[in-house]
C-alpha cells in the first residue's frame, strides 16, 4: 500500500476559483444589486498578451471609464449616464443599466503596466496588456566536494 502525504490545503485554489465563478456569474437581479456583476468581462491570453473584453453599452465619452492595473488585478470603474430620461410614472419596465459601476478581475499573468492599450467599439471595451517576460532562470553552480 502506497503512502500519500496529507496536504490539507491542496484544493484551496480550486475552491477559490469555484467561489469566484459562482458569485461572478450569479445574476444581478437575483442579488438585487445592479452594479455587482452587471458588466461581464472575458479575459484570455495569447503568447504575448492578456486581453480583457467588457460589455459597456452606453458609454458616451472616454472620461466615463477608468482602467487601473496594479499587480495582477484589473479594475474598471466609471459611470453610464442616460441623456433621455423618462419620467418614473411613464416607465413600465427597467432593465438597462445606468449609474456607477466598479468591477475587478484577477489577471492570469503579470502584465507590463506601460504596455496597456484600450479601445472602445460597438459597446465593447477591449484592453490589451503586454505580458511581462519572466527573468531567465539562473543555473546555480554546486560546489561538490
Amino acid at each position: 500500500m502506497a503512502l500519500i502525504p496529507f496536504e490539507p490545503f491542496r484544493n484551496v485554489d480550486g475552491w477559490k476559483r469555484d467561489f469566484d465563478r459562482l458569485f461572478n456569474d450569479f445574476p444581478a437581479f437575483v442579488r438585487g444589486d445592479q452594479q455587482f456583476g452587471a458588466h461581464r468581462i472575458d479575459v484570455h491570453e495569447t503568447a504575448e498578451e492578456v486581453v480583457a473584453s467588457c460589455d459597456l453599452p452606453g458609454l458616451e465619452k472616454k472620461e466615463d471609464v477608468q482602467i487601473d492595473v496594479q499587480g495582477n488585478m484589473l479594475t474598471l470603474a466609471g459611470s453610464i449616464n442616460r441623456t433621455h430620461e423618462v419620467k418614473e410614472e411613464q416607465m413600465h419596465q427597467r432593465e438597462r443599466f445606468f449609474g456607477r459601476f466598479h468591477r475587478s478581475v484577477t489577471l492570469p499573468s503579470a502584465v507590463d503596466e506601460d504596455g496597456i492599450k484600450a479601445s472602445y467599439r460597438n459597446g465593447v471595451l477591449e484592453i490589451r496588456m503586454r505580458k511581462l517576460q519572466p527573468p531567465p532562470r539562473k543555473q546555480i553552480d554546486i560546489e561538490f566536494h
